[in-house]
């Protein structure tokens, strides 16, 4: 299909951006709110990138989502919003106890449905898991031997640490956490630990595993109090991101720190991000911290977009106003002597998104909605054109408008990248319970998978396929991958061969937790065979430029990935 102009693109981003507005306008002077679930009118000029449906019914609404090595997706919901629409197999322990409770007359009011599923990339299928406690609103990470951490959440389940991994399912610690944790954050920490942060009226922190003490006690962090706005917060699931001097960036509200979680060391105050808009729960916008380069391990860069008005909440919960949602994106190097944050707008406004790093270290903002916050009912006006924001590109030219689902995805929807370098795309619930009819936002259990420009097959003969890489690598060591490239020769010399190393993420809540991208350093690219290649590569060169455990390494030729190989950072002192 032929390319469209310049001036017919700059047309179309046009128009879309004054549908968006006049609707986001319309509500906030007291018009009729968009009351049909439909996106605009597709345009006449075809946008990149793609939607495909992986599925109508998971049987649950992925109010968070994460990619498992072996290419597994693990999706769940709560517990307590009443029956999900997949159930158990016939051996759980549930089923069981509902057969009893029928035998002896107990009216079998037993939930055999499941509230976790697991999906398998390779063959598409679905698996449903048994999940004991609540784990509404709950955070996670992904340890470095590969089992996912998973802590709080709401009622039986916010003092919880969970672990799951494929084989064993679901593994509750009872009573693990040291106080009740919801709408919290997790981070993989340098040393292979997790900080667990935050929460609704926490402002503390603690670790997992736990120190040596027989009764852990969290540590105060008063820059939590200090973000909590009256009657909305605005500071729940904190930002946080590793810097590669091993501190961490906090983000709540509108304001940010660095601190070192090691020593517990005295904050490092950063300036607030100009303009006042608060981007975290219920505010939800999002962050992420962009690709670290090999010519630049020390230099680290935080982009932060979207985001609701301050008083959003409150307009909306009390008398169904709904405010324009935020278009300015915020970026600054927290690791620079002076940090200062750069602004730029957004082509649409945008709450409730979800930023997902791609292998070509270009950002996809997805989901969300253009008025209103997050919370239950209170989102208007679905943003179903995906934005794609490439970090290298000058001010003013980093943004293209790609194109648009068919599916609203506002409260409780999530994205995360897949090892075929896909967009996973579901969930989206604004209601208490599972609700199908009559509402203008409908309980969505779809997944979709978005596929990027680079998935464009006028790119097909530079697309290179990864033969081999290693399964487990050293900090610093020398590592060999090989590719094919279709078309035979590398396309422009050994320069145009790039290796990216992706920590999947936890993605819940417009925040993918501990979402990560290193580019590592190429040596030599020697030609094998006809169309066949090795690169030599460089390892991470520490655990803060990237935390032990699992990657995705891709190959990039010509600036086009290939699918990827899990690839496991060893633990510095652990044997090879």
């Amino acid at each position: 299909m032929p390319k469209a102009s310049p001036f017919l693109s700059l047309l179309l981003l046009l128009l879309i951006t004054i549908y968006i507005a006049h609707g986001a306008a319309g509500d906030a002077i007291g018009g009729d709110p968009w009351q049909e679930p439909e996106v605009a009118q597709q345009p006449a000029v075809v946008l990149a990138g793609e939607w495909q449906l992986l599925h109508q019914n998971t049987g649950v609404s992925a109010m968070h989502m994460q990619l498992l090595p072996g290419d597994y997706v693990l999706m769940f919901d709560r517990t307590d919003s009443g029956p999900s629409n997949i159930s158990l197999d016939a051996l759980s322990p549930c089923a069981a106890a509902a057969t009893t409770a029928l035998a002896g007359g107990g009216g079998g009011a037993v939930d055999c449905t499941a509230h976790s599923v697991l999906l398998d990339l390779r063959s598409n299928a679905l698996r449903p898991y048994p999940l004991a406690t609540n784990p509404w609103c709950s955070s996670a990470a992904l340890l470095p031997n590969g089992t996912l951490l998973q802590t709080g959440g709401f009622s039986n389940g916010e003092r919880i640490a969970r672990l799951f991994s494929p084989s064993t399912g679901w593994v509750d610690l009872p009573s693990f956490l040291a106080v009740r944790r919801w709408y919290a954050t997790d981070i993989l920490l340098a040393d292979g630990r997790v900080l667990i942060l935050g929460g609704r009226r926490q402002f503390n922190f603690e670790f997992f595993p736990h120190d040596d003490a027989p009764a852990p006690q969290p540590t105060l962090f008063p820059f939590l109090e200090e973000t909590t706005d009256m009657d909305a917060e605005d500071n729940l699931y904190p930002f946080l991101h590793l810097l590669p001097d091993a501190t961490v960036f906090v983000f709540a509200n509108d304001r940010a720190v660095v601190f070192d979680p090691y020593n517990r060391a005295p904050l490092r105050r950063l300036p607030a991000i100009p303009g006042g808009v608060p981007r975290n729960y219920p505010s939800s916008g999002s962050s992420v911290l962009l690709p670290l380069r090999p010519d630049s391990p020390s230099h680290a860069e935080v982009l932060v977009c979207g985001g609701a008005p301050r008083g959003a909440y409150r307009l909306a919960l009390r008398n169904g106003t709904f405010a324009p949602a935020d278009r300015t994106c915020g970026r600054i190097a927290p690791t620079d002597a002076n940090p200062v944050w750069a602004m730029e707008e957004m082509p649409l406004p945008r709450a409730m998104g979800d930023m997902v790093l791609l292998p070509t270290g270009d950002v996809l903002i997805v989901n969300g909605a253009a008025a209103g916050t997050a919370g239950w009912e209170l989102g208007r006006e679905p943003v179903t054109y995906p934005v794609l924001y490439k970090p290298d590109m000058q001010l003013g030219a980093r943004f293209e408008v790609l194109a648009a689902s068919t599916i609203p995805r506002m409260y409780h929807s999530s994205a995360t990248l897949d090892t075929l370098g896909r967009v996973l795309v579901g969930g989206s619930n604004p209601h208490v319970g599972y609700v199908f009819d009559n509402v203008t936002y409908p309980t969505e259990l779809s997944l979709e998978a978005f596929l990027p420009p680079y998935f464009d097959a006028r790119l097909d003969g530079v697309r290179p396929r990864l033969v081999a890489a290693p399964a487990e690598v050293g900090y610093g060591e020398a590592a060999a991958v090989r590719f094919e490239v279709p078309g035979g020769a590398v396309s422009g010399g050994p320069e145009e061969v790039r290796v990216a190393a992706v920590a999947p993420a936890f993605a819940t809540h417009s925040f993918g937790m501990n979402q990560r991208v290193v580019s590592l350093a190429v040596g030599t690219v020697a030609q094998l065979a006809a169309g066949l290649y090795e690169a030599q590569v460089a390892a991470p060169p520490s655990p803060s430029v990237a935390p032990p455990g699992y990657y995705l390494w891709f190959v990039l030729h010509a600036g086009v990935p290939s699918t990827a190989a899990w690839v496991r950072m060893r633990p510095l002192g652990a044997a090879t």
